[in-house]
């Protein structure tokens, strides 16, 4: 029988090419990193999440050179869309396309500087009894 993988911790790192993304997500979410450390590295600690934010090493750099079209997305459930569209916009990256309604809920995609997408999400709320 196989042991199972030993982990305490799992949290999303995203590679920062260019420098934007911590500034970007300073900004979106309104906070300073929880850690940020000279050199290119920064974590944000969210609710339920802990985003670190990495400069790739030089010899690294090729493989974070093309922006990803891959299968994750960060989704963000917020209690009023349209506010956080406005955020979005305020910060100079607006949603490019338009506001859907889906089985549980509207959404609406962004996107961040490095081309990661953002679904923002705003549940239906449960019909009172």
């Amino acid at each position: 029988m196989m042991l199972p993988f030993q982990y305490h911790t799992v949290f999303v790192a995203l590679a920062d090419r260019d420098g934007t993304l911590v500034p970007y997500y300073r900004e979106l979410l309104g906070q300073p990193p929880d850690l940020e450390i000279s050199g290119g590295y920064a974590e944000f600690q969210l609710v339920g999440l802990r985003l670190g934010i990495f400069q790739p090493k030089a010899n690294h750099q090729l493989e974070f050179a093309a922006p990803s079209s891959g299968s994750m997305s960060f989704c963000f459930e917020v209690p009023q869309l349209e506010a956080a569209i406005e955020r979005l916009t305020a910060i100079g990256y607006p949603p490019p396309g338009e506001m859907t309604r889906a089985s549980h809920g509207r959404e609406i995609y962004a996107y961040d500087p490095a081309g990661n997408r953002l679904i923002l999400h705003e549940s239906f709320q449960k019909a009172k009894l």
